[in-house]
């Protein structure tokens, strides 16, 4: 598992030692009705950006009995291209460039 986690922040995948984080910055929440469809965002990952649409699925709000407040979650997914972010370790062996992201969100709402 070292092995692997070690491949993964190095240089041929995210390089964390040069780029030690990433982030999606949201810019618009598209609802169907009063829940959640898809939001909209810019994916930065290795020092660039580009923009990233999360769909939304089985999101839902409830009462959280230990909180006492509202508590939304959700499941979120987009397919991104990881070249786009030069994440291009295996292309030239045929491995997929199209990656699946699947993001679970739980919020309490502030009162």
């Amino acid at each position: 598992m070292d092995f692997l986690n070690r491949q993964i922040q190095g240089k041929d995948f995210f390089n964390v030692a040069d780029f030690p984080t990433g982030s999606f910055v949201s810019d618009k929440f598209v609802f169907n009705g009063d829940k959640v469809a898809e939001v909209q965002g810019n994916l930065t990952l290795k020092g660039k950006t580009h923009p990233v649409v999360l769909k939304a699925s089985k999101f839902n709000c409830y009462i959280n009995p230990l909180f006492k407040r509202e508590v939304c979650g959700g499941d979120f997914e987009t397919t991104i291209q990881r070249s786009q972010w030069d994440i291009l370790w295996g292309l030239q062996f045929g491995f997929e460039d199209a990656v699946k992201l699947i993001i679970q969100v739980e919020a309490i709402k502030m009162q």
